[in-house]
């Protein structure tokens, strides 16, 4: 079973976004656009990925997985100050779309470990262009490096 994705954000980016409009965008010139069926590939591909890491903790839970590695559900819950029960939902959310690996162990009491797969790891650089983005962001607009 794997997470429909694609029409969480369809009202967010409209299917005409064209990635090679956005890179060669230059104010009072004439963009060159793609053909519309690469226009609309590309304007889904970014819709896809928006809809797999969107939401207030997603991008949290995989940053701490990230730094950390394994960690127990209580672990990612305090850590991160999610409840429970959001915590459970983005996991599985995260999991459907193989970004998160699920391990139980047969102790007692049972133990679950939540680690990033080797898929996931090819999210490092989108992951790294964010946090550059949001410093050179953070400068633009407040004029101060964040700590």
């Amino acid at each position: 079973m794997y997470y429909r994705i694609g029409v969480e954000s369809a009202k967010i980016i409209p299917e005409y976004v064209c990635l090679s409009c956005v890179n060669s965008y230059k104010k009072d010139t004439a963009m060159d656009h793609l053909d519309e069926k690469a226009c609309k590939s590309a304007g889904m591909a970014v819709r896809d990925t928006l809809d797999t890491i969107n939401g207030k903790w997603k991008l949290l839970i995989l940053l701490t997985l990230f730094k950390g590695g394994k960690r127990r559900f209580r672990e990612l819950s305090k850590e991160i100050n999610i409840s429970p029960r959001v915590l459970s939902r983005e996991l599985q959310e995260l999991e459907m779309n193989k970004l998160v690996s699920r391990t139980v162990s047969d102790t007692r009491p049972v133990t679950i470990e939540y680690n990033i797969t080797p898929y996931c790891q090819t999210l490092g650089p989108v992951l790294r262009a964010m946090k550059e983005w949001g410093e050179q962001h953070r400068v633009e607009i407040l004029g101060k490096k964040s700590v």
